[in-house]
């Protein structure tokens, strides 16, 4: 099988043709999952003022130990109402303005208050329980950078630095083709040689999964015609992923026709179990994944060569996929010729990723590999992985 490509090769043949799509302006609460096109940068100092860091009093460090009058209560929220002389200490709440004046906050639970007075038995440093004014950032300064993946902790970072919208590469638009005479909606009957279509609402669900708007468009039967309208609507979007007839059967029509288009197919075949047959072309800027019929070769192929391109469309720094390392519950037999991905189940305990292979491996076996929650990469080769071998997983989403 020398003409197979690795799946490295093959990965990076994709990666190569996927260029980040252009940039828009997104509402900061609508930006969770998104990329960032354009560095953010911070709008104000943060903190935007020397703030408090606990419930305590406000004071100069020279003044303690000592008994100092309390002359203002400074709540989080309002402006400190003065500037404090020598000698002098404020009621202060966490997050509230230290004054002018001050240079250390004291907690409260360190100090002795008698009615306007507050006793401090011990030395203070300058600066102590004291957020100075852009000690987290300063304006003008970039909070993320581009290609940064917005999560909860990003979206709070920016909201804190004032940001309110940001700059993110438009999510792909993706068609969703499955083919095949034999396919019918599901919850309908079933007449002979029928069988539900499970790869369309699959492959939509990875595709939404990894920040694409999908148009998934009706199954198309083993016809020339109805390939070819099909076909010449689905590349009207970024990224077309089709599923079925991309081998080398009398019904395989898909490559054929994507060629008479105008599709410049880049490789067909891998060397992957389950998913050999998959085809990866383009035309103009549109990405054009063909994978094979079989659910569980069209989820591997998926998440092997689909979703990184989305992300690099997207413009992630890393588009993936992004394998974790486990510890293998059973053997398993090497493939002489292709790396296989096998599903298992990922648990976690004190020694790390416990991966137990699930029984079922065969690439048809949709309802086995709905169990599944991780793939192991089994490279090829002879011989086995042994049990209790450390090796590289990739997750599936949930």
């Amino acid at each position: 099988m020398a003409d197979l490509l690795s799946i490295d090769e093959a990965l990076e043949r994709v990666l190569t043709r996927a260029r980040p799509l252009e940039g828009e302006a997104v509402p900061l609460g609508a930006a969770a999952g998104r990329v960032l096109a354009a560095a953010a940068t911070a709008a104000i100092d943060l903190p935007p003022f020397p703030s408090s860091a606990m419930d305590g009093f406000a004071l100069r460090a020279a003044d303690v130990p000592g008994t100092l009058p309390v002359v203002e209560r400074v709540a989080a929220g309002r402006p400190a109402g003065r500037a404090l002389d020598a000698g002098e200490a404020a009621a202060i709440a966490t997050g509230g303005v230290v004054p002018d004046g001050a240079d250390a906050v004291v907690p409260v639970e360190y100090v002795v208050e008698h009615e306007n007075e507050v006793e401090v038995p011990g030395a203070v440093e300058v600066g102590a329980n004291v957020r100075p004014r852009g000690g987290d950032a300063r304006a003008g300064e970039a909070v993320l950078p581009a290609g940064a993946r917005l999560g909860p902790a990003q979206i709070g970072a920016l909201a804190a630095a004032g940001v309110a919208v940001v700059s993110c590469a438009r999510r792909p638009r993706a068609a969703v083709l499955t083919t095949g005479t034999e396919l019918r909606p599901p919850g309908g009957p079933l007449s002979p040689g029928q069988i539900y279509e499970s790869n369309g609402p699959m492959l939509e669900a990875q595709l939404r999964s990894a920040g694409a708007e999908v148009e998934r468009l009706p199954p198309v039967e083993d016809e020339p015609a109805a390939h070819r309208h099909a076909l010449e609507r689905a590349l009207e979007a970024d990224v077309v992923v089709t599923s079925g007839g991309v081998s080398v059967g009398p019904h395989d029509l898909v490559r054929e026709i994507e060629a008479d288009l105008g599709v410049e197919e880049v490789f067909w075949r891998v060397a992957v179990k389950p998913g050999k047959p998959i085809s990866f072309g383009v035309r103009g800027a549109t990405l054009v994944f063909g994978l094979p019929g079989n659910p569980v070769s069209a989820l591997v192929g998926f998440e092997l060569f689909v979703r990184p391109a989305l992300a690099a469309l997207q413009g992630a720094v890393d588009p993936g996929p992004v394998f974790e390392t486990g510890r293998l519950a059973t053997p398993l037999r090497r493939n002489a010729a292709r790396d296989e991905l096998v599903r298992a189940r990922r648990t976690t305990g004190a020694d790390g990723s416990r991966l137990e292979p699930l029984s079922g491996q065969e690439s048809h076996m949709i309802v086995r590999a709905a169990a599944a929650n991780a793939l192991v990469l089994v490279p090829r080769g002879d011989g086995e992985l042994a049990a209790g071998e450390i090796v590289r997983y990739l997750p599936l989403p949930s």
